[in-house]
């Protein structure tokens, strides 16, 4: 009797283990997708800095030759 009492509580442990497994297996899948979602939108927002940097630069060279009219007409 002893015997079946002891395989009953490693049954229950078995159970809380696989129980416990599929929890974080499932944790973990959200946790993957978000990762997945957070690295996109920092793939964009680095796209999007990339571009205002060479807009910037741009408007830097325009202002550099703006600059140079001016101290041209002026002499």
């Amino acid at each position: 009797m002893q015997e079946q009492t002891t395989l009953d509580r490693l049954g229950e442990k078995v159970s809380q283990v696989l129980q416990q497994f599929h929890s974080l297996k499932g944790e973990n899948e959200m946790l993957r997708n978000e990762l997945m979602t957070l690295k996109a939108e920092r793939e964009l927002k680095d796209k999007e800095i990339e571009r205002l940097g060479e807009e910037n630069a741009m408007k830097d060279l325009e202002i550099e030759e703006i600059v140079n009219k001016i101290e041209s007409i002026l002499g």
